[in-house]
Parts: C-alpha cells; sequence; structure tokens
C-alpha cells in the first residue's frame, strides 16, 4: 500500500496566520514526516512572538496548516 502526502510547508519558509496577525510572521525551523502508512506529517514554525508551533503538514488533510489559515509569505 502506498500513500502520497501531499506537504504544504518546507524548512526555511516564512508564513503568516491570518486568523492570529498578533503572532506576526514565523519561519519553518523542523519539519517531521513519518514513515508509517496514515502517519503525521507535522512542521514546527517559530514565530517573531516568541512562540514556537507545531501544525499539521498535510494539504489533504482537513486539519493541514493551510486550512486552518496559514499562508506563505
Amino acid at each position: 500500500m502506498e500513500e502520497r502526502r501531499c506537504l504544504y510547508l518546507k524548512v526555511g519558509d516564512w508564513v503568516v496566520h491570518h486568523k492570529y496577525p498578533e503572532w506576526g510572521a514565523g519561519r519553518v525551523v523542523e519539519e517531521q514526516n513519518s514513515s508509517v502508512v496514515g502517519g503525521l506529517s507535522l512542521v514546527k514554525i517559530a514565530f517573531v512572538d516568541g512562540q514556537t508551533r507545531v501544525f499539521d503538514n498535510n494539504f489533504k488533510n482537513v486539519t493541514c496548516c493551510y486550512h486552518a489559515g496559514l499562508r506563505r509569505r
């Protein structure tokens, strides 16, 4: 069984969150992808407000950071 993930972000991408503009811009600092079929694909983003947040990075999931309001700059 082969799974195809559609990843939205990669390390080094700059992003903004349209629902939380007070976070400021963020940069993807880490990417993690499970080798298990159906596993998670996550990105860790460091925002200028000093917080690091983790998001789902698989565009095919409804929980993907894109669908939650995260956009590339």
